[in-house]
């Protein structure tokens, strides 16, 4: 049961990772900060694509 439990907490904290940085994304006012925060989700590991 701690495996489910633990697959499930890994996957909404992927999900409101995924959340956060499509805010950040849509609140970025230069393409510049865009391109910053995409390259810094994609160098965290937690994401394998950044699209907007």
């Amino acid at each position: 049961m701690s495996s489910v439990t633990s697959t499930w907490r890994q996957r909404r904290q992927a999900a409101r990772n995924r959340r956060a940085l499509d805010r950040a994304l849509a609140g970025s006012n230069t393409p510049a900060m865009h391109h910053e925060l995409s390259t810094l989700a994609l160098t965290s590991g937690q994401f394998s694509s950044v699209t907007r």
